[in-house]
């Protein structure tokens, strides 16, 4: 006789009630677009994945993925003002990175989704 295993729900019922009424808010709703936008643009996933391995400044990122430096340094304000990306400065070099992990495991995520696909 084979033995029938509990299926357990991946995610948390309470936790998915909590996200659902906060997303039921509009402004929210507006606020999760525009993040995901950020990633539609292939300049900026080369970008990000890049940052995922190390630190940059804006020179060695053109370099590496064959780009102009003003196109670089457009891409990085842009997510560096929606709080994708960090900086510091060295001396006259700025050196970026993600600006949290949760950016990576998104980036990861997506992967992971697509190569299920293909």
């Amino acid at each position: 006789m084979s033995e029938i295993k509990e299926s357990r729900p991946i995610i948390n019922s309470e936790l998915v009630e909590s996200m659902t009424q906060r997303l039921i808010d509009e402004r929210s709703l507006m606020n999760l677009a525009d993040f995901f936008k950020l990633f539609s643009d292939e300049s900026r996933l080369k970008i990000l994945y890049l940052l995922t391995m190390n630190e940059m400044c804006v020179s060695d990122i053109a370099a590496t993925l064959n780009m102009n430096q003003s196109t670089v340094s457009h891409q990085l304000k842009t997510l560096r003002n929606s709080r994708i990306v960090k900086y510091r400065r060295e001396a006259k070099i700025v050196y970026y990175s993600l600006d949290d992990d949760h950016i990576g495991q998104i980036l990861l995520q997506g992967m992971l989704h697509i190569n299920d696909f293909q």
